[in-house]
């Protein structure tokens, strides 16, 4: 019974290990530019992000700015604010990153292939890539939002 007890309570601090570890990737990010800030969130057990915050949200004749460069003209005038820009993304504890994932970005209105990962605390590396070419792509620093 008491090694029951043990493995029991060693498999719940190994879980809540394993989901702070995971939810680091949570709460807001500086792009690197630092004209954007994109709120990271958990929902149904996949992560997604979110676009909070811009320095410049209107174009120069005061409207909001749009999605205007997506490829499907429903969706061109969507606002930017509030737009997710980060989809379903799983932690991988083997590798220790977010893989499985999308990202979008409104600069060009195209969708990547994404993964993520932090080599220190406080900056999340994060690379798009093409046609399942994992070692083509680019790969951006986000700060964490303090």
């Amino acid at each position: 019974m008491k090694a029951l007890s043990t493995i029991v309570g060693l498999f719940i601090v190994t879980l809540a290990f394993s989901q702070s570890v995971s939810d680091k990737v949570l709460g807001k990010w500086y792009t690197d530019d630092k004209e954007t800030i994109i709120e990271i969130y958990k929902n149904g057990g996949k992560y997604f992000g979110k676009i909070v915050w811009l320095k410049e949200p209107n174009e120069d004749d005061g409207t909001a700015k749009v999605d205007d460069d997506n490829p499907d003209p429903k969706l061109q005038k969507r606002p930017i604010m509030g737009l997710n820009l980060l989809k379903g993304f799983s932690y991988d504890s083997k590798d220790k990153e977010w893989n499985n994932g999308t990202i979008y970005d409104p600069k060009n209105g195209k969708t990547y292939d994404c993964y993520m990962w932090m080599e220190k605390e406080g900056a999340l590396e994060i690379k798009g890539f093409v046609l399942g070419m994992r070692f083509i792509g680019r790969t951006t620093t986000w700060t964490a939002v303090k």
